[in-house]
């Protein structure tokens, strides 16, 4: 028995992610910079590009079997 994460549920849980890294991205880019414009770019810029990063991270790792185990349910009677 095999399971596989589908595309939506890794895309979500990317989303999810970044919308946290954001946040605390935009708080110490600005505690750094204390500069509004400076921050904006920074944090738009990484975090497009981490997203990106981190949804082909997660596909490649469910591609791969490595340190899976399958597991079977027994029946309750």
């Amino acid at each position: 028995m095999r399971f596989q994460e589908t595309r939506r549920r890794s895309i979500v849980k990317s989303v999810s992610f970044r919308v946290l890294v954001v946040v605390s991205d935009t708080v110490v880019i600005y505690a750094i910079t204390r500069h509004v414009g400076a921050t904006i770019a920074l944090t738009i810029a990484t975090n497009v590009a981490s997203t990106i990063l981190y949804f082909l991270h997660e596909r490649s790792w469910d591609a791969i079997s490595w340190g899976r185990r399958r597991v079977y349910l027994s029946k309750k009677t």
